[in-house]
């Protein structure tokens, strides 16, 4: 599936893995629209060829005047889904017992969101004309790592990236009839603005758990990889790990 001279939708595409993904799509000469809240928004920087709509991904509403916007005019090729928050909180802490509605707000973004918008950029991917493969467009989601070895603390956000790796498959079966890949990239540590918040002595630590390479990566690595899984037409229903073989420990 190529990008160029078509209309493609990146999730949480103000910061971090979701700016890099929009901004490689762009360079690849795609018309990217960016889905994100307004605050995140007004805060960037506009890059060349992306279109920025403020759009809450857990609303219906909101996703659906946005997917239209997007698939009005070139058709709509490709969907790398990026919104995603990751508050920590002990099941029983010294505050009491986990918050229930911290973790149902993690769970409605990190999950609900991102099926929200697959499903509704499905809906739009479908009407379009196939290439000579039958092909319509690719969905990428993003888990994380944490779906498979969550950290203490992290009981919502594995519980909702761990929701993502489960819906893979499934998608990729439902869509399979309209010519529609489904993929997920399960990131391990990261670079991104979220880290630039803590010490320098602390993403070194962070980085020396990494087997190899023993860094952290880098938000253009997973922009990468989302282009190449786009292009890539047999991957399908497949969650890759990008982690330098990460495993994480308790804590």
């Amino acid at each position: 599936m190529q990008v160029a001279d078509s209309a493609v939708i990146v999730t949480g595409g103000a910061s971090g893995l979701g700016a890099a993904t929009a901004e490689l799509l762009a360079k690849e000469d795609a018309h990217v629209f960016v889905f994100d809240l307004k605050q995140s928004i007004d805060a960037v920087d506009p890059v060349p060829g992306v279109e920025y709509l403020p759009t809450d991904v857990t609303s219906p509403e909101e996703v659906r005047a946005s997917v239209a916007r997007a698939a009005a005019g070139l058709p709509l090729r490709a969907v790398v889904n990026c919104a995603g928050i990751g508050p920590s909180a002990r099941i029983l802490g010294r505050n009491g017992v986990h918050d229930l509605d911290l973790y149902a707000r993690v769970v409605q973004v990190n999950l609900v969101g991102t099926f929200n918008v697959l499903a509704l950029a499905a809906e739009a991917i479908a009407r379009t004309e196939p290439d000579e493969h039958g092909q319509r467009g690719v969905i990428v989601n993003t888990a994380s790592v944490a779906a498979y070895e969550g950290q203490i603390g992290q009981a919502a956000y594995s519980s909702s990236k761990g929701g993502i790796v489960g819906l893979t498959l499934p998608a990729a079966r439902d869509l399979a009839q309209y010519g529609i890949r489904v993929n997920t990239i399960a990131p391990g540590i990261v670079e991104t603005p979220m880290l630039a918040t803590v010490s320098a002595e602390f993403r070194e630590g962070l980085a020396a758990g990494v087997p190899f390479p023993r860094r952290l990566a880098r938000p253009d690595e997973y922009a990468h990889l989302a282009l190449t899984i786009i292009h890539h037409d047999y991957l399908n229903g497949e969650v890759i790990r990008m982690d330098g073989a990460l495993r994480m420990t308790p804590r």
